[in-house]
């Protein structure tokens, strides 16, 4: 698992070649949203580790980033090739990439 900035999620996202997870709650994504997503609350990614494609760079996002990091981890231990936890989750988006974004 590695450590990506704002910045250079926001550079690998553009160019298409990876998938943002987002791992918070329902209610977290209705305050904030980061499009395009793919949302699946950190407690439901076991039963829902299908909708991933292992081969395919993930950059996972919570709020700051301590859920995010357990998920990264998890998802290599799971056989993801290429896992990103997003340093500072979409508070540090909001802040460094999209002041549109609200902080909670």
């Amino acid at each position: 698992m590695q450590n990506i900035s704002p910045r250079d999620a926001s550079r690998l996202l553009t160019g298409g070649a990876a998938t943002l997870l987002d791992v918070r709650e329902p209610w977290e994504i209705a305050l904030a949203a980061l499009k395009p997503a793919l949302c699946i609350p950190m407690q439901e990614l076991p039963n829902r580790f299908d909708e991933l494609d292992p081969a395919r760079p993930i950059i996972v996002l919570c709020h700051h980033g301590n859920r995010s990091r357990q998920v990264a981890e998890w998802l290599e231990q799971n056989g993801c090739a290429t896992v990103f936890n997003l340093t500072g989750g979409i508070a540090a988006w909001s802040r460094d990439i999209d002041p549109g974004i609200p902080c909670y």
